[in-house]
């Protein structure tokens, strides 16, 4: 697979926030391997033309690197690392935004042959794969509309619809299929996650989320775990020290109120449970980030694209 045009074009018009003037359409640019660093996934189809990423999601590690790419089907708190970049051979990604509603409307024109069963029980909500040629050769289609201005309005959506088809039919495309079903397991459990998300500094009843999600207590407990790594309290506390870590770099004297701030009721399991997430107690890690951010250093990138 030859992936020097799709190189070109992400270097070419990679911006330190990654948009493009293509809706959905993300490129990234990263000239130096990153430390290990807590992030939100998205909801994204992300392919590597240079370079390698790992991510850890719960206790699963996914590893892609040029010609692979990853898909992400629920918005879930990962690690993500560039562990191939360099000045003379930066890390080149392109992403997609994925958008419920085109991926329904292609199951919805697609006859019962043209689309593998989706099965009953939800997938893992991330997923790796060699990437076909037929899906490079679209996203060099689509990163080559940001040349023609004229032709974007009209041609950009129905790349993007040649994308996501060429990923629903493909080998992850279980992962991606379930996100345009309203009533899949997976769509159930996304439902979860966001109320979690939403709602990260309460206590609750895995039951009451579970009745709210539309399923039964044992589906929703097996069906979380396969989506995202791990049970809906270790979700929510990956949540919560996230939360804590950014906000303790604009108040790093503040660990105890904080520490009530994101849901804990204890300060001292805030700073074990921090420590054991981040390696440094709260106090200590805040004013490290503190140091980073006064050094010269490149912009931070999503860690998926």
């Amino acid at each position: 697979m030859d992936l020097g045009e799709l190189r070109s074009l992400i270097a070419r018009h990679a911006r330190p926030d990654m948009t493009t003037a293509i809706d959905r359409v993300l490129v990234s640019r990263v000239e130096h391997s990153t430390e290990p660093a807590p992030a939100m996934s998205g909801t994204v189809l992300a392919l590597v033309a240079q370079g390698a990423k790992r991510i850890a999601l719960g206790d699963r590690v996914y590893e892609y690197g040029a010609g692979q790419y990853l898909v992400a089907s629920v918005d879930l708190p990962i690690t993500g690392q560039f562990v191939e970049a360099s000045p003379d051979r930066p890390s080149l990604g392109f992403g997609l935004v994925l958008n419920p509603a085109t991926i329904a409307e292609l199951l919805l024109r697609a006859t019962p042959a043209d689309v593998p069963p989706t099965g009953g029980g939800a997938p893992s909500g991330m997923a790796v794969s060699d990437a076909p040629s037929e899906l490079v050769d679209a996203v060099v289609r689509m990163l080559r509309l940001l040349d023609q201005p004229r032709d974007r309005a009209a041609l950009a959506p129905l790349v993007e619809r040649e994308i996501l088809w060429r990923v629903i039919t493909g080998a992850q495309g279980a992962v991606v299929r379930q996100l345009g079903l309203a009533d899949s397991s997976l769509n159930h459990i996304a439902r979860a996650v966001r109320w979690i998300r939403d709602h990260y500094t309460q206590s609750f009843r895995v039951e009451d989320v579970a009745r709210q999600s539309g399923i039964s207590v044992s589906a929703f407990y097996r069906n979380f775990q396969a989506v995202t790594a791990m049970s809906p309290i270790q979700f929510q506390k990956q949540i919560r020290l996230q939360e804590a870590r950014l906000q303790l770099i604009t108040h790093p004297g503040d660990v105890t109120g904080i520490s009530h701030r994101v849901g804990y009721d204890s300060p001292s399991q805030f700073s074990r449970e921090y420590r054991r997430q981040f390696g440094l107690p709260p106090s200590q890690d805040a004013a490290r980030l503190r140091h980073l951010a006064r050094c010269p250093a490149p912009a931070p990138a999503p860690a998926l694209v």
